[in-house]
């Protein structure tokens, strides 16, 4: 079936979830519009939604295929979560016990008394790296893991919280390592991927590079434009939203300088379009997959799918308590109130559904990735959910994702 823009979209979808088909389709005729995507839905245990269409490289009018992947950015945050928990699950890690249980060296600088928790939830002061920190260092890891042992955290850990950009998939994947003996993205390989037959890595095998879909962008958008989609995410009044920006997010901020990783991860680089980049483990950023992959793994932390069960509902009832509403936002200025299911909703890696990022319920839970991919899952509603795309965009509040979640909604009833 083709779009009004001419897009061809293949897929499944079965009865009575056409609104999900009539909303991706929607999706490449709307604004910012879609080069290529896959949208996948699965309910209790099985898919009923299985879509991908468009372009995978518009310029060499490459189709967007069954079997195309993609760069998913921060979605990645949620596969790593499930690694951790999955440990925690078979008693292996203690969630409250302090880091240096599984990693003596972490205890420098007076990081001693940080429980593993805090690691997951953004709030143990270590949102950035000191540096300097090459590219190569990074992908080496080692020099990475160096770093943040030495280095004192930004703040009392446990009072506040800011999103560690890139520090999260360092901070959980080497207590994972530590615990399993594995890689993150070795043991996301061979315990979450493997098993549930993923197109998925963190760490991508050089034969699959013919199947990634090239990243593209929208359209660039002004700060008032972003500011105005803050204000309609949020529902927050415009002097909290631009207090917020300025103090959080402004030029030389903690918040600005998080996704550079000492000085790592250069924007003005396009480190993220090499093969170096996807080869590496980064698992705060760097998974590669289709949605039909993300969907997949997250029905199997709310369901049993094809007999693989990822996470027990009383591993997911810990997981997804909230966190971020217990302290706040670091570098916001004195007085300034912001509410964290308006502002950044976190449980145990996970984000919760809130106003900013809607899902499906109150339950709800996953992670979103720079550019718009999602996954989430749904306990209450049994829905495993992906939406994976190489047309980026940063505009706040932008439709696609939610759109798809809303039709989900509607064919739920």
């Amino acid at each position: 079936m083709n779009t009004t823009s001419g897009a061809t979209v293949q897929g499944h979808v079965e009865d009575g979830w056409g609104k999900v088909a009539d909303a991706f389709r929607a999706n490449f005729d709307g604004n910012p519009g879609e080069a290529g995507a896959s949208c996948c839905v699965y309910e209790g245990g099985r898919p009923v939604v299985d879509l991908w269409g468009g372009f995978a490289d518009t310029e060499a009018k490459r189709p967007w295929n069954e079997d195309t992947i993609a760069q998913v950015a921060s979605t990645t945050k949620g596969a790593t979560a499930i690694c951790a928990h999955m440990l925690a699950q078979r008693g292996e890690l203690d969630l409250d016990a302090p880091v240096v249980k599984y990693w003596p060296e972490f205890g420098a600088g007076g990081k001693e008394q940080i429980p593993v928790r805090w690691l997951l939830s953004h709030q143990a002061g270590l949102p950035v790296v000191d540096g300097p920190l090459t590219l190569e260092e990074a992908y080496e890891w080692d020099p990475v893991i160096r770093a943040l042992e030495a280095q004192k955290p930004l703040w009392q850990p446990g009072t506040e919280h800011v999103y560690h950009a890139m520090t999260y998939g360092y901070l959980v994947g080497e207590v994972v390592r530590r615990i399993s003996g594995k890689s993150l993205g070795t043991f996301f390989a061979d315990e979450v991927a493997g098993p549930l037959g993923l197109q998925a890595w963190i760490g991508l095998p050089e034969e699959q590079e013919e199947k990634v879909a090239r990243i593209e962008y929208a359209a660039p958008f002004t700060l008032e434009e972003m500011t105005e989609g803050i204000l309609e995410t949020t529902r927050l009044d415009a002097d909290t939203v631009n207090q917020w920006m300025t103090s959080v997010w402004g030029e030389g901020s903690v918040q600005a300088s998080a996704a550079t990783l000492g000085g790592a991860f250069d924007p003005t680089s396009d480190y993220f379009t090499k093969r170096a980049w996807r080869a590496a483990e980064v698992p705060a950023a760097n998974m590669v997959a289709d949605a039909r992959s993300v969907a997949r793994m997250y029905a199997a932390t709310v369901s049993d799918v094809d007999g693989i069960r990822l996470l027990e509902p009383a591993t997911v009832e810990r997981a997804i308590e909230v966190q971020t509403d217990k302290t706040r936002m670091h570098g916001l200025p004195p007085g300034l109130d912001l509410p964290a299911d308006r502002s950044f909703y976190m449980s145990l890696g996970f984000w919760r559904s809130c106003p900013p990022q809607p899902m499906l319920g109150p339950k709800s839970f996953g992670h979103p990735g720079s550019g718009g991919s999602i996954g989430f899952a749904d306990p209450d509603a049994g829905v495993g959910f992906g939406y994976v795309m190489n047309l980026w965009s940063f505009r706040v509040g932008e439709p696609r994702a939610s759109s798809l979640a809303n039709a989900v909604k509607v064919c739920l009833g």
